[in-house]
């Protein structure tokens, strides 16, 4: 997907390092990143909550715009965002924090954005790179590093995604803190576990509202301009094919082990392609209650 020409990113709401505050919490597993170091952590019978949780956040006040090499001071223009995937991911933010602002007005706050290199800490512990994308509820902070989808999704996985499925872990990653205002993100942590249990319910509705993102994505910006140009069927394309790399099954099997929807966290490629879909076709964030659907598949 292309920025629109006029496009100016604002970074008022992102730094480049540590988390805003201390707190505590359960890291939610994000569109990839999450996924892939439970199942690795699965295969090699490590508990993966020793893995994303834990550790402590730095003390409030210590955010900088240039810690852990990323510097979102570089970000400001369309050109900016369409060249460089720092620029992306924080006019991504912007974009999805327009379709929310639009869709539940007073009742959304638009979450902190810490872009990172390498290694950082959150209010849900200590992350570095293999942990991938993820949001903390603790500081309500979604947490990027940009060589993720190089260092982890190319070489592990074998995937290259184009710029729109970038933009979807995005949204994706926003749906949680979406979750976390509407009082339902703890729910991840509760009942039964596995392909029907709340954890994959919790991340198919943040698929979903990924995909109520991409049905708005051309809403205007306050300058009158949209964020970005109208979708294409290639880009589309490009995020159905992201969707099938990162679901439990397709990712248990490329790591070399069984399937086991025992161990489901995030749901299968199936799945996750049809509440993106959901969202995407309907536009409607109401129809994308994967708590109470009896049919993950068909919803």
């Amino acid at each position: 997907m292309t920025f629109h020409e006029g496009t100016q990113i604002d970074t008022s709401t992102t730094s480049g390092g540590g988390g805003p505050g201390p707190g505590r919490g359960i890291a939610i597993g994000g569109g990839v990143g999450g996924l892939v170091i439970v199942v690795i952590a699965l295969l090699l019978g490590v508990d993966p909550g020793n893995i994303t949780g834990g550790g402590s956040a730095p003390p409030a006040g210590q955010q900088s715009q240039n810690v852990s090499g990323v510097d979102v001071s570089q970000c400001k223009t369309a050109a900016d965002a369409n060249a460089k995937p720092v620029c992306r991911i924080i006019a991504t933010g912007n974009s999805v924090d327009a379709v929310w602002e639009q869709l539940l007005g007073k009742e959304y706050t638009r979450p902190h954005v810490v872009i990172f290199s390498g290694q950082t800490n959150s209010a849900c512990g200590p992350a570095d790179v293999s942990v991938g994308p993820f949001y903390c509820p603790g500081d309500k902070t979604a947490y990027f590093d940009p060589d993720f989808l190089k260092d982890v999704l190319a070489q592990q996985l074998g995937y290259d995604p184009g710029p729109l499925a970038q933009e979807y872990i995005v949204a994706h990653e926003f749906g949680h803190h979406v979750q976390d205002l509407q009082g339902t993100i703890g729910r991840a942590q509760q009942g039964v576990q596995g392909a029907t249990g709340n954890s994959v319910r919790t991340e198919l509705q943040a698929d979903c509202y990924a995909g109520v993102w991409a049905h708005y994505a051309t809403i205007p910006q306050k300058n009158g301009t949209t964020y970005l140009d109208p979708l294409t069927d290639e880009q589309i394309k490009d995020v159905m094919d992201a969707t099938q790399h990162i679901g439990d099954d397709w990712i248990q099997k490329t790591m070399g082990g069984r399937v086991d929807p025992g161990t489901f966290t995030h749901g299968t490629s199936e799945q996750r392609k049809h509440w993106f879909t959901v969202g995407y076709q309907l536009g409607d964030w109401k129809k994308c209650d994967t708590y109470d659907a009896s049919d993950l598949d068909n919803g």
